[in-house]
This record gives C-alpha cells, structure tokens and sequence, in this order.
C-alpha cells in the first residue's frame, strides 16, 4: 500500500493557493484605476488657477504706465521747464572779415528760450544775410548752448573803383572795401560794373581759371581779365598774357602752359584744343 507524504499546511492566498505571485508586504494599491480623462481634467485645473496669466497681464500695464509718465517728464523738461533753455552762444569761425560781435548782432538770438523750441533755420538765414558770410549753420549744444558756425568770404580779386579797391570773392560779392589791395591779390578786369557781379558767370569763370593755373604761375598773376564765361585771361608779372579761353579743361590747359612756358614769348595761348601756341 502506498504511502502518502504530506508537506506543511499551505496559508491561504500562498503560492498554490490561487494567490497572486507578485504581492509585496508593505505596498498598497490605489484602488482608484488611471484613466486619461481624469489626468487631461488635473492638467485643466492647474491651468486656470488663479496668478498663472494675471502676473504678466499687470505687469504689461505697469510697463506702459511707467513709459507715459517718462514720456510726460521728457516732454516737461524739454518745453516747460527752465533746465534747458539758451543761455549762452558760441560763435565759430569769424575772422578778420567778420566778427563774432557781428553775427551775435544779425543771429537775435532770444535768450531764456527753450532750446528745442529755437528755429536754427531762422536764425541761420540771418546770419548768411552778413555780406562778409559765404554760409552759416547753427545747431544746440546741450543742455544750455547754441553754436553759430560762418564761413566768411575770402576774397580773391581787387576790383579797381573810382576811390580806392572792392575785395571780391568767387561768387562776386564785394566783402568789403579797402584803400589797397593786399599784397598778392590779383585785380579783376571786367566789362561790368561792382553792383552787378553778384552770381556773375564772368566772375566765376575767373575765379575757376585762377584756381586751375599751375601754383607757380598763379603766384605770377597780377591781371586776370573776363569778357565772359568764355574768355577768360590773365596777365603775369613779367607782363606776358595767358589767353586761357573758358573753364573747361583745366588740367589739359594747365599741362600745356607749363610745356609752352619753356619759350619766351609775350602771349601764350591755351584755349583751342590741341592748338596752344605761343605769340611774340
């Protein structure tokens, strides 16, 4: 007869028993089973908590609000206040044709005004009006100043008068009147009168025939002669004559004077193209 062996008595829920396998001491299980649709409703919840958009929405406005009021100061101090207005001028830029006593005098610039609220355009038109004035320009210095920038005339002919010599410019304008020329100064022949050459073509055809010339004979000049645009002519120290002709080809006219130079003669003439010939 056979015999039975019997092991331990198994506990219930053990291996064998129909317990599960994989069940720890200890660990609990929620009982609550993961769904998707609970965690997308958390995910809603936390998203419309109260201060999770309203912190940036308040700051934006703090941010605009500070820039009205920085805007509002600005514009205070620039048009209503007294911080920056004119206070003083500066003058640049005179010289013995013109003094800054002089363009302070034709400027009348308004003290005490608001330096943003000065019309430069104004008072720089006032200040060219000053015959010694080639131009003016005038812009702020802040906080407190305004600066006058000329360019005073410079005179480059003596024109002979009845009593004595008009000092004129490039443009034709008389910057002043003298007894005698200054040394060095050429004189200015020409068929009209002093009161006309302002903006003259003559004048500033001799004017750009003086400035063409090579340096060591325009040191040698002491007639320069216009008829007009086109004729054009100087007389040098030795008492020889240029007959130049108009302003156009400067540089080949002044290539061909110097070769011609080199031969005496009493007239030298540069004003045909490809014909400078000599004379006397």
């Amino acid at each position: 007869m056979a015999s039975k062996v019997s092991g331990p008595p198994r506990r219930p829920g053990g291996p064998g028993a129909g317990g599960q396998q994989d069940a720890r001491p200890g660990r609990r299980k929620d009982p609550r089973p993961w769904r998707p649709a609970r965690a997308r409703r958390l995910r809603r919840g936390r998203g419309s908590l109260p201060g999770r958009h309203w912190p940036r929405h308040w700051k934006a406005i703090a941010l605009a609000l500070t820039a009205v009021v920085l805007a509002g100061v600005l514009a205070w101090v620039l048009l209503g206040s007294t911080l920056l207005v004119v206070r003083s001028v500066r003058v640049t830029g005179t010289g013995p044709a013109v003094s800054a006593r002089q363009v302070l005098a034709a400027a009348r610039v308004e003290y005490g005004q608001q330096l943003i609220r000065v019309d430069t355009g104004a008072i720089a038109r006032r200040v060219a009006q000053l015959r010694q004035v080639q131009s003016a320009q005038v812009s702020r210095d802040w906080p407190t100043t305004l600066v006058i920038s000329v360019l005073p005339r410079k005179p480059i002919f003596a024109l002979p008068l009845h009593d004595g010599y008009a000092l004129v410019d490039a443009f034709g304008v008389t910057v002043r009147d003298v007894t005698r020329p200054p040394p060095g100064l050429p004189l200015l022949a020409v068929n009209i009168t002093s009161r006309s050459l302002r903006g003259s073509p003559a004048v500033r055809a001799a004017a750009a025939v003086l400035a063409e010339l090579p340096q060591q004979v325009a040191r040698r000049v002491r007639v320069v002669t216009t008829g007009g645009p086109n004729d054009v002519s100087v007389k040098l120290a030795n008492g020889a004559v240029v007959i130049w002709g108009g302003a156009e080809r400067g540089q080949v006219k002044a290539s061909e004077l110097l070769v011609l130079l080199r031969r005496h003669a009493r007239v030298y003439d540069v004003s045909g193209i490809g014909t400078a010939v000599t004379r006397g």
